[in-house]
């Protein structure tokens, strides 16, 4: 596995007691989802409703397998509602 520098942005945090920083192992974007929502399944169906990630300044949207290199800086960004 691969140990990422997480940060959650947006509304997130309040489904995380307040965390927004993380150090989460994880191959890739899929087994990142699920360890966070592991360790807070309340924040587990935000991350159903949409959301990107950006793996070392580079957006994926819809990547579950994108390979999360060790010691990468990942940002979930959550879905921006509109129109």
């Amino acid at each position: 596995m691969a140990m990422a520098h997480v940060t959650l942005t947006g509304n997130l945090s309040q489904f995380t007691e307040g965390q927004t920083q993380f150090d989460i192992d994880a191959r890739d974007i899929r087994g990142l989802m699920r360890e966070l929502a592991k360790q807070y399944p309340a924040v587990a169906p935000h991350l159903e409703d949409g959301f990107a990630v950006a793996i070392n300044g580079e957006i994926f949207q819809d990547s579950w397998f994108e390979p999360i290199p060790d010691n990468a800086d990942v940002h979930v960004i959550p879905a921006i509602g509109g129109g």
